[in-house]
């Protein structure tokens, strides 16, 4: 992975924090847009951790692949991903 380790590392654990206090808001029968809020900045953060990957995927990997000549395997590559994300 060629994205910053200690910026991604940071956003999972946040993301992980925030997840097991979800965990105990619904524990507590908390208010569900309370809950629901507490999801969506979850969501948020995961979003960012994942846009940092790819951007750097796509600055290492699929520029290399491009310069060498050979970019159909990493483009496929992210033709399936952007399908992913758009489901």
């Amino acid at each position: 992975m060629k994205a910053d380790h200690a910026q991604v590392e940071r956003l999972l654990k946040t993301a992980r924090g925030q997840i097991d206090g979800i965990l105990k808001m619904v524990e507590e029968d908390r208010y569900c847009l309370d809950v629901s809020n507490q999801l969506m900045a979850t969501q948020s953060i995961l979003k960012k951790a994942n846009r940092m990957v790819l951007r750097a995927h796509m600055d290492c990997c699929v520029r290399e692949a491009a310069v060498s000549g050979n970019p159909d395997e990493k483009l496929e590559e992210l033709k399936l991903l952007l399908d992913k994300l758009t489901d």
